[in-house]
Formats: structure tokens, sequence, C-alpha cells
């Protein structure tokens, strides 16, 4: 069986994986700053080389690979292979033909997907939501992602942009979310939106120890220093994360009550916060869920960290492409 590609294009890094789709494994990996300050077509021609470069060093050749699917963090054409809209990377990126371009500079099939789609189908087939029909899948970082697999099959919708579970309306008088909307969980629960709850509550003068532990530099005060904060029992840092936590269970509330998901993953830097997030989101569901048997689903933290996305991404070019 061969071998496929899978890449995880971030603002930063593009990582690269050869997975080994009959184990679930990546076996060879590679990472290149994407510098996309140089423009769409120089971050291209970055990853195809290192495509070329992976297989080399990994010691397969071209033959060994039946083709390479890159997790995009934007709006695609599925159907097209298009980049419409990437809105964390600068330059122009609108209509980009990004599977073409990839397809002549490697010689390899490419496919594309949305980057938490990638991570949704990357749990599902290897990781936390293995073995289960249904599924939603949270991804939490500096923006919030999403994606379905409903009945077996990622759900895509219109032009592969359903699941964006990030942008379900959660407060609509709420503050203005990137993508144009009021109230988004996105500008919620986010990273930033979570580091500038701690911000606030130390400029508002409350009592807590987030400022000594930021070294009194605010700039200092992320998700991760509030969950440490919260987890030795600074009571601000604790309330910080029951309102995020309360904020995500009314979007899983959503989602159990319209997609009856028999699991919920938690993926990506903020569910890092484990327990701190799953206690108050499995308290909101007992108090907001009566139409399904809410007890019958499991909300878990995802397992294959980093990976899951290559991983994803990798199995959809396989599926896709053997068509």
């Amino acid at each position: 069986m061969k071998h496929f590609i899978g890449i995880d294009m971030g603002g930063t890094n593009i990582k690269t994986g050869i997975v080994d789709l009959s184990a679930g494994e990546v076996v060879h990996a590679s990472v290149t700053p994407t510098l996309g300050r140089l423009g769409h077509e120089a971050v291209m021609g970055r990853i195809a080389d290192q495509i070329l470069e992976t297989i080399q060093e990994g010691g397969f050749s071209t033959a060994d690979i039946g083709g390479v699917g890159v997790g995009v963090p934007g709006v695609l054409d599925l159907d097209q292979g298009l980049v419409l809209f990437l809105p964390n990377l600068p330059g122009n990126w609108r209509n980009v033909a990004l599977r073409r371009t990839l397809e002549a500079k490697t010689g390899l099939p490419a496919a594309l997907l949305n980057d938490a789609r990638a991570i949704t189908y990357g749990e599902w087939k290897f990781g936390a939501g293995k073995g289960v029909d249904t599924i939603a899948c949270f991804t939490l970082g500096t923006g919030i992602g999403g994606g379905l697999v409903i009945e077996g099959r990622l759900h895509l919708g219109i032009g592969g942009t359903g699941g964006e579970l990030g942008h379900q309306c959660i407060d609509p008088n709420g503050p203005q979310c990137g993508c144009g909307g009021r109230g988004c969980l996105e500008s919620l629960v986010s990273g930033p939106a979570i580091a500038a709850l701690g911000v606030r509550a130390v400029l508002q003068g409350r009592t807590t120890s987030l400022g000594s532990l930021a070294g009194a530099d605010l700039n200092n005060i992320t998700p991760e220093l509030i969950w440490q904060a919260a987890r030795q029992g600074d009571p601000v840092a604790n309330e910080i994360y029951e309102l995020v936590g309360d904020y995500l269970g009314v979007a899983v509330s959503n989602i159990l009550v319209t997609v009856g998901p028999r699991k919920v993953i938690l993926a990506g830097g903020v569910a890092g916060a484990g327990d701190l997030l799953l206690n108050p989101i499995r308290r909101r569901i007992r108090l907001q869920v009566f139409m399904m048997p809410a007890d019958q689903v499991e909300v878990v933290i995802a397992s294959l960290g980093a990976n899951a996305g290559i991983l994803g991404v990798a199995a959809w070019a396989a599926q896709k492409l053997a068509k």
C-alpha cells in the first residue's frame, strides 16, 4: 500500500508528514517556516520543495507516494482546489490555485481540506473518535474551528464550509468576531479571548496571582498561564475557565440537539486545560439538553496531538484521490 503525505499549513510553520495509513502513523516528518510575508507564490514553492525533500529524507521515492493532502486554515473551493480566502497569512490568497500548483511542482496528485476538518477527520479515523459513527470536533486555539463526521462521512456542506462550529452565535450582543459576526464562540473562548479575560482581571485590580505569575508583564498572560493559576487554586483564574467552559457548554449543547453526535472532541492548545473546561461543559449540558440522551454522549480531549491534522488530511487525500 502506498503512503500518503499530509501537510499542516500554518501561519508560522508548514508541517509535513509521510503517513502509513494502515498503521495510522506518521513515519517521517519535517517542519519549515511558512514565511508568509514573501507572498503566496513563494509559500506554495516552499510547500512543494518540502514535499520533495521530505520524501527523499524519509528514504522514499515519489513512486511510493499515493498523493498529498494539504490542511489549509481558510475558505476553500474543494472541487477546484482553490484557496478562496486565507485570513491569517499575509499576501493575496484569493482564488489561489494551490492544488494545481503543487501538482505541477511535485508531479503528485493533491487534495485540499480545511485544517479544522482535517483534525476532525484524523481524530475520527485514528484518534479519540475511532469506532464512533458520528462525532463533533472543536479545535480550540488562536481561533475556534470545528468539524463533523456524520454516520461515517466527513460533513462538508456547501463548498466545504459545513462544520464551522466556532462561528455559531452564543451571544448576539457579544463582541465582534473576526468573521464579521457578533458573539461567535470564537470571540468568547479563543486563546486571545481567554488571555484578555486574565489581563482585564489584573487591570481591574482583582485579587489574583496572574500578575505575579506573568512577571508583571501583561503580555505574558496566556491561556496556559491562567490554567496554571487555576490549578494552584487562584479563584479568578478558576472563574475565567468556568465562564469559558460554560460558553463552550452552550455550543456543545447546540450540537447535541442538532446533530446528535456520540462523541464531542476538544482539540488544540486551549484544550490542554482539560477538566477546567470539561467540568463546566458537562454541567451546562445537564442544565440545557433534554431532547436527546445526553448521558450517552462522551465529551473528551483529542488524543492525536499535533499529528491529528497531518493524519486526517493524508487519509482524506487517499479517499478523495481514489475516486
